[in-house]
């Protein structure tokens, strides 16, 4: 039982003294690198700013194609049990999103000049 104990003492005595020593040794060497924003590049702006108004519709453009790819490979494990009510269910839903990308491409995200 002692033979344990001091084994798992000096386990944790072992573990906490690298951590320590790793810590200490990287935040002197690298002090920009404790700061939270763009991998130890000082930053240039507020972490809180604003996003121009312009990426709404990137995001929107975003959201819908990631929301296609999440839903229709479930679909489509599925559709052959389900039929035809599967296909109309799954074609309204991407007529839908197609909505969200002729909102996106006349507001002109789809531009990048």
């Amino acid at each position: 039982m002692a033979a344990a104990a001091s084994l798992l003492l000096a386990a944790l005595t072992l573990a906490v003294g690298i951590h320590g020593l790793a810590r200490a040794w990287s935040l002197a060497r690298h002090a920009a690198r404790s700061l939270p924003f763009e991998s130890g590049s000082l930053p240039e702006q507020h972490a809180v700013s604003r996003y121009h108004v312009r990426w709404y519709a990137v995001t929107v453009l975003f959201l819908a194609f990631d929301m296609e790819m999440i839903f229709m490979y479930p679909w489509a494990v599925v559709v052959a049990r389900i039929g035809v009510g599967a296909v109309v269910e799954m074609f309204a839903f991407l007529l839908l999103l197609l909505v969200g990308v002729v909102y996106v491409w006349r507001e002109g995200a789809l531009r990048w000049t």
